[in-house]
């Protein structure tokens, strides 16, 4: 009995192999139809396809050739003193002005109205960098705060957070005259930069910073007599590395010299203060100017002949569909 079922078993799936091989074996021939009536078709419609294609080709290129290129100015820019809103505020004010033509404005600027056609203003902010990057500057701040006891550290964490928490932004200025554009794009950058509050708030920061510099460059000649003259007098007398100036006071010298170290390193803090908050805008990329990169589809060399093809195919599969739908009322 149990021979009889195995035999029964063997048999049936000895049909069921034989069924899905015989379905795979037909689904081969279909695809092989498919393809070769598509080649059939395509062999049928070459003469066809192919005079649209020289068609949509020659109509894209004078298409590309009547329109004119679009230009850009990307300009990289770092608001400083807290002109991050003005910074937005203004490129509105641009923006709304350059949309209205607004005359009076622009003539302040010694712009001429008549070569704003085309001309548009963008801006955004810069990408955050990359992961690593941040990565590595946390490793660092983590590293700082374990010095936080340290003297002048604390002036290095303000500097590395204000660094870091102001965020570069993207200007992109659009236009099609190269030369005209290039000179509209630095009359408003310049016009950016012209607020007077901002200018002051800078010019402040600036003083502040060089009085703190000459402050510690004082401080730090102090130093370098008190030391020189404690040198000078270890010579003369033994010591055992503290010098009694009187019976109340002591002179620590390891001390002075982490002081020292530490004067000089916000100094250097400072001169790259001044250096980078010049401007309430600063301008840390000026680019040069650029053909604007069309995407795939906004090329009319390649949109032209496309679009000429596929509505060919759609009014070839309409007279099929239509054909078809006769021969099945004749039924």
């Amino acid at each position: 009995m149990e021979n009889q079922t195995d035999g029964k078993r063997a048999q049936n799936e000895e049909v069921d192999m034989g069924l899905l091989v015989d379905i795979l074996r037909k689904g081969f021939q279909n695809l092989f139809k498919g393809i070769l009536n598509v080649f059939l078709y395509l062999k049928r419609n070459m003469i066809k396809l192919g005079i649209l294609l020289i068609v949509g080709l020659g109509v894209g290129f004078g298409l590309n050739q009547i329109v004119s290129k679009e230009l850009k100015t990307e300009i990289i820019v770092k608001p400083n003193a807290n002109s991050k809103i003005y910074l937005y505020d203004v490129v509105e004010e641009i923006d709304a002005n350059l949309k209205s033509k607004h005359a009076n404005f622009f003539e302040k600027l010694e712009i001429d109205v008549n070569d704003l056609d085309g001309f548009s203003i963008e801006i955004s902010p810069v990408e955050e960098e990359e992961v690593d990057d941040l990565l590595e500057e946390v490793k660092y701040l983590e590293l700082l705060e374990k010095l936080k006891d340290e003297e002048g550290i604390l002036e290095i964490v303000r500097s590395e957070i204000q660094n870091k928490s102001v965020i570069n932004h993207r200007l992109i200025f659009y236009y099609k005259d190269a030369e005209k554009g290039r000179d509209i794009t630095n009359k408003l950058v310049q016009y950016i930069n012209s607020n007077p509050y901002y200018n002051d708030l800078v010019q402040l920061h600036i003083q502040n910073a060089e009085e703190r510099i000459g402050y510690n460059n004082k401080l730090i000649q102090q130093i370098d007599e008190i030391i020189s003259g404690y040198t000078t007098k270890l010579g003369k007398e033994e010591s055992t590395g503290t010098l009694v100036l009187s019976e109340e006071e002591s002179l620590n010298v390891p001390g002075l010299l982490r002081l020292k170290n530490d004067l000089i390193k916000e100094n250097e803090l400072k001169k790259l203060e001044i250096q980078g908050n010049k401007e309430a805008i600063r301008i840390v990329s000026f680019g040069s100017t650029q053909e604007v990169i069309k995407t795939f589809f906004g090329k009319t060399m390649i949109l032209v002949p496309t679009i000429l093809i596929v509505l060919f195919l759609l009014w070839d599969f309409g007279k099929y569909l239509n054909r078809k739908s006769k021969e099945l009322q004749m039924q």
